[in-house]
């Protein structure tokens, strides 16, 4: 476990405040994507937190929500503590989030995880981030683990390892300039002592610092907050971050998309999971948790089916789900 290689007790922070619209309807607000048990065994949330086995104890992981989530977290991961797990009155994006997860935690080493990722090899996973905790104990740094792309994508952000300078998420053409650089993709993992990571805050963004001593009165301290990522109210900003390379099967399961990458395919390469039918259909995904969805004579499209709502998309549009939340 991470206490026996460092001096400082290792903590973990899982950042679960999703609004459940990128896998809708499958994933609600209600019951956002975290909840979704649909890749791999368990949640995305459970597996998060079961790829930490062994290197941190139940006691030291802590789960930053909204209120609305409070208690279905607690029923998903019933050996944290209670009270360890806590809601957001509103949502105010990961830079309050971070913050109020380093006053819940308090000193030692604390890591920041995302609750809605994947992890194909978690033993290797848990290879580099000792190599991160190890680092972050080591010297006042932020640490990120950076992953190694496998192309070059536009829906992540980057992060130059030489430099520790955070870049966003590039068009085509400068994402391959930025995979020749040798440049990783920001996972949105990070991990530092309390200590450096007050700093950094009272620093970057002192805004923030009234979450650091998590107040009485939440709303009262998060009205008065804009929204504002970790990333850019803190990790482009401050001057020393470090950065460990990692490769151990990541995927952030970013969108409906991710059914292409992990369900097998007909033999016109439709992936059709629930009661589906294709005829003289080519190349779409077709998921009902309810009624019986039939597709003739169409394709590249994104069809889903739950008790309470159907999608249709084209596989071209499905990035842009939040233009069906925009008032």
């Amino acid at each position: 476990m991470a206490r026996n290689f460092i001096d400082a007790p290792f903590k973990a922070v899982i950042l679960a405040g999703g609004s459940g619209e990128r896998f809708w309807p499958l994933s609600t607000p209600e019951r956002p994507k975290q909840f979704l048990n649909v890749f791999g065994s368990g949640s995305l949330i459970r597996q998060s937190v079961d790829r930490l086995a062994g290197f941190v104890e139940s006691k030291n992981v802590f789960v930053v929500t909204s209120e609305a989530l409070v208690a279905a977290t607690r029923e998903e991961l019933p050996e944290v503590p209670p009270e360890n797990i806590v809601g957001e009155p509103m949502r105010r994006d990961t830079g309050a989030a971070v913050a109020l997860g380093i006053g819940l935690a308090g000193d030692g080493v604390i890591g920041f995880f995302p609750s809605d990722q994947l992890v194909a090899k978690p033993a290797r996973f848990r290879a580099v981030l000792k190599k991160a905790v190890v680092a972050a104990a080591g010297k006042r740094q932020i640490v990120t683990i950076g992953i190694k792309p496998d192309r070059p994508a536009t829906s992540f952000g980057y992060v130059d390892p030489k430099s520790g300078r955070f870049v966003e998420k590039p068009d085509a053409e400068r994402a391959k300039a930025y995979l020749r650089k040798g440049y990783l993709w920001n996972a949105g993992m990070f991990i530092a002592s309390a200590e450096t990571f007050r700093h950094a805050i009272s620093t970057c963004a002192p805004e923030l610092e009234t979450l650091l001593e998590t107040p009485a009165d939440l709303t009262a301290a998060y009205e008065g907050l804009k929204r504002v990522s970790f990333d850019y109210a803190v990790m482009e900003k401050y001057p020393a971050i470090g950065v460990v390379p990692g490769d151990f099967g990541w995927d952030d399961v970013g969108s409906l998309a991710a059914f292409d990458e992990y369900f097998p395919h007909d033999s016109h390469g439709n992936v059709r999971e629930g009661p589906c039918v294709a005829v003289d259909a080519h190349d779409n995904i077709c998921v009902s948790r309810s009624a019986k969805i039939a597709l003739l004579g169409v394709k590249n499209l994104v069809v889903i089916a739950t008790k309470d709502a159907v999608l249709v998309a084209d596989k071209s549009k499905i990035s842009e789900m939040k233009k069906l939340f925009a008032k």
